[in-house]
């Protein structure tokens, strides 16, 4: 199980910027606020928009993963690439299983069966409508031999009507009809979509594409554990069994009454707290994350929007301004120590630092060769990268800690889809914990779709003139002299 060391946002470790231990005895104020709060979201887990804690458990569980298994087990041998359309939370979760799971050359392996062979398709995630970065990944699918024949697109989206995925769709829709013709293109495509209704439903069955659900009552931000994020994890060869069991067992733990049992509702309760300055020197509502893994560093790309779009509200659930929520910031150990930990440790106190360290880099690891006999070096010699890298993180919690600067850490004991599983699981139930904590609708996002609105209008939607009316005046033109 990952651990969650909290030892240095306390007083005793930076003084009066880190919460007095007390505050958090049995007993007290914040043990109790914890303890009702986890009564409320088990007495609310499974309704509303909290299915998605349902996702790693029966019968949920199976009713996902087993056409998702059967479709790869049949068909990941018939493909070369697998190029995934979508964006924010449709994109940003497959981005980090793959990353994390799979090795950072994966695409360039020889496919195979072999322990270092890459298992199933290259994958593509195309997550923006940039046309250089749209264009550059289909020139590498097409320069292929047979090309889009041996191609297959996810494209997720539950309405089918964002305007990102819904451009980058037709394009490939297009594309294939052009190259494999109309009656073949159909399977090329794999749609993640709602299960009844929508313009992609629509277009699916009139289509014949093949389709997975976007469950009821999954936002996009909590939805990794569903097809959105398994089906492409398993074409790739991942574990998703493991993941969910990692995401099953950390869900039971975080289901503890005990604040000190329950690591979801204690990494709440440190990042609320600090976030607003209760009982410490100065407010803390910059919360950084940074591993010291790159296979673990595009989980804190995840990580931001899950942390922002959930908590970021103008209202509360009372209709009062409150204007809640944190600046979530990601890092990465050790690189960012030479551009991110100067400002960390002398610039504003204003921020918690989350550290992730791996106890075991396992065969990966690499060990630093002798021989040089420069006695400034010597003591690289013999040692491995992994011991250098968890080094350096403790000398960044120790220098952090010597500036006052609060820090957690969140310790992974290998890297694999359990651990992976149960990190994701940890911050999806933190994030419903924090939620509740700042009187919030976690699961809306209002200023999104302001602006979802306003591109349907620049783009000339019809129904939607008025905001195109509205973006005009509000935007006047001003001339600018460079």
């Amino acid at each position: 199980m990952l651990k969650l060391d909290y030892a240095n946002c306390l007083s005793d470790r930076v003084g009066d910027h880190g919460l007095d231990a007390s505050a958090l005895a049995p007993g007290g104020a914040l043990a109790k606020q914890a303890a009702d709060l986890t009564a409320k979201l088990e007495s609310t887990r499974g309704s509303g928009w909290e299915r998605w804690r349902d996702l790693p458990f029966e019968p949920t569980r199976t009713r996902h993963t087993r056409p998702i298994l059967d479709y790869a087990n049949d068909n990941a041998a018939r493909f070369d690439n697998l190029v995934v359309l979508g964006i924010g939370g449709s994109a940003l979760g497959n981005i980090a299983l793959q990353s994390a799971l799979n090795p950072a050359t994966y695409n360039l392996l020889k496919r195979g069966d072999g322990p270092d062979d890459r298992r199933g398709p290259r994958v593509f995630i195309i997550d923006n409508v940039d046309p250089h970065h749209l264009k550059a990944h289909l020139d590498a699918v097409l320069a292929d031999d047979p090309g889009l024949e041996r191609t297959l697109f996810n494209v997720i989206s539950k309405s089918g009507e964002t305007a990102e995925t819904a451009a980058q769709f037709l394009t490939i829709r297009q594309l294939l009809i052009e190259k494999r013709g109309k009656d073949k293109h159909a399977e090329h495509i794999v749609a993640i979509t709602d299960p009844e209704k929508g313009t992609m439903r629509s277009i699916c069955d009139d289509n014949g594409y093949l389709t997975f659900p976007v469950p009821d009552g999954v936002g996009g931000r909590f939805s990794v554990l569903s097809p959105v994020g398994l089906f492409s994890a398993a074409m790739a060869g991942i574990d998703i069994d493991a993941l969910l069991d990692g995401a099953a067992a950390m869900d039971r733990a975080c289901s503890k009454p005990d604040l000190h049992e329950n690591p979801a509702a204690m990494l709440a309760t440190l990042l609320v707290e600090l976030g607003h300055g209760n009982g410490v020197a100065s407010p803390k509502p910059n919360h950084v994350l940074m591993p010291y893994s790159n296979s673990l560093y595009l989980l804190a790309d995840w990580f931001r929007q899950l942390w922002a779009e959930s908590l970021g509200k103008q209202h509360d659930l009372d209709g009062k301004e409150v204007f809640a929520g944190f600046t979530p910031i990601k890092a990465l150990g050790t690189t960012d120590q030479h551009s991110q930990v100067q400002l960390y440790r002398e610039g504003p106190n204003d921020k918690v630092i989350g550290l992730i360290e791996v106890d075991a880099f396992g065969k990966g690891d690499l060990t630093i060769p002798a021989g040089l006999g420069h006695e400034k070096l010597a003591y690289l010699e013999g040692r491995t990268f992994g011991q250098l890298l968890n080094a350096e993180k403790r000398a960044t919690e120790y220098a952090l800690v010597q500036s006052k600067r609060p820090n957690f850490t969140i310790r992974f004991p290998a890297i694999d889809p359990r651990r992976v599983g149960q990190f994701i699981s940890l911050f999806e139930i933190a994030t419903a914990y924090a939620g509740l904590m700042l009187n919030i609708d976690t699961y809306n996002q209002p200023a999104v779709e302001t602006g979802k609105l306003a591109t349907f209008g620049l783009m000339k939607r019809q129904g939607f003139e008025q905001h195109l009316t509205e973006v005009k005046q509000t935007l006047t033109p001003t001339e600018h002299v460079v």
